[in-house]
């Protein structure tokens, strides 16, 4: 519950950081607070643990807003998808990485050691960024951070749209942190699983995210966002469906969900760069659907859990599971369906120093 409760409450605070620092500097602050919560939650003592998740997850909330706006700044909106998507791959891959590694290493060294171990990714990451923009890019804040672009009129409606991607990505979130921490004792429970072969179901869920943060943007351009948002939520709904119809086909259910809540954080963010006006409007846009959706998806494992203590049974809980789904499906669908039906012609945008998109 830390993390995203944390993402939550700094969303607004990332978006100024990402406009009065810059995107570059705000990535820099990312790396390096996550290093620092790294750090600290290394230390011995649950308070100290506590505040390095805290940390963790305010550092990157202003990464994940700052991110989209690099790509929407300096890619060409027919490549913004497929940015996205390798974005949102990466994280999945370090994720996958990390909580892989995290225990074996945990046995030979002791946890504290094992948790620490992940400074490595953080020092390496400052050095290729900093390789990547320059370090001046890097470090120093913009003496004038405004936009680079002449905003455009943007899609009619656009508070209906950003209330809808809202609740959408509401319903993706709180989708994801319910059944990643609930699914191996779903599992455990229901068809008697080792601890090894439940968590074999959650390595399934992290890491087929890979294929569909990869693979929403090539459907979207080849079907529409629509049917993207269309096709996700089907896949999604198959995890608390098959796990309250057909339970011994887990990998089945893992796999598909995996994918779809990589796809669907990518078609979300990509959205909100297509449609916002201009670089402020898109970050401002990013932090209240970001704020609100982690805001609700922080409830989802005290939720679903309290649920299945007062049923004593797992089918609850995967029903509201369900309802979360549908709300993700719905109106995100709804909101690409609204921005396509009132949007205009974008202006094309220049990085830093008028250097055209790549």
């Amino acid at each position: 519950m830390g993390e995203p409760a944390a993402v939550a409450t700094a969303a607004p605070l990332a978006s100024l950081c990402a406009r009065r620092f810059g995107a570059e500097v705000a990535v820099t602050l990312t790396i390096l607070g996550v290093l620092a919560g790294v750090v600290v939650r290394s230390l011995d003592g649950g308070p100290v643990v506590l505040l390095g998740t805290v940390v963790i997850g305010v550092a990157i909330t202003v990464g994940n807003i700052a991110v989209p706006l690099i790509i929407r700044r300096d890619f060409a909106p027919a490549r913004q998808g497929m940015a996205m998507g390798v974005y949102t791959a990466a994280l999945n891959v370090g994720s996958f990485i990390t909580s892989a590694a995290t225990a074996p290493l945990a046995q030979a060294t002791g946890w504290r050691l094992a948790l620490a171990a992940s400074a490595v990714f953080c020092v390496a990451a400052i050095a290729f960024w900093t390789a990547a923009v320059g370090f001046r890019r890097a470090f120093r804040p913009d003496a004038d951070p405004g936009p680079a672009e002449e905003p455009s009129p943007g899609p009619g409606g656009t508070r209906a749209v950003t209330a809808a991607l809202l609740i959408g990505f509401a319903g993706q979130a709180f989708s994801y942190y319910g059944v990643t921490a609930w699914l191996p004792t779903l599992l455990g429970d229901e068809l008697g699983l080792s601890v090894a072969a439940a968590g074999a179901g959650a390595s399934l869920f992290q890491i087929l995210a890979i294929a569909g943060a990869l693979g929403t943007p090539l459907l979207a351009r080849w079907a529409g966002q629509a049917a993207a948002a269309a096709a996700l939520g089907v896949l999604w709904a198959t995890v608390p469906l098959g796990l309250l119809l057909a339970p011994a086909l887990w990998p089945l259910w893992s796999s598909l969900g995996g994918a779809a809540q990589g796809g669907g954080i990518t078609l979300i963010f990509t959205a909100i760069l297509v449609i916002a006006r201009d670089q402020n409007a898109a970050g401002r846009m990013s932090a209240l659907v970001q704020g609100v959706g982690y805001a609700v998806a922080a409830g989802a494992p005290t939720l679903l859990g309290w649920v299945h203590t007062l049923t004593g049974s797992w089918a609850p809980p995967l029903v509201l599971v369900l309802v979360s789904v549908l709300a993700f499906g719905v109106a995100t669908l709804v909101g690409l369906r609204l921005a396509a039906r009132g949007a205009r012609p974008r202006a094309r945008t220049t990085s830093r120093g008028g250097v055209p998109q790549r």
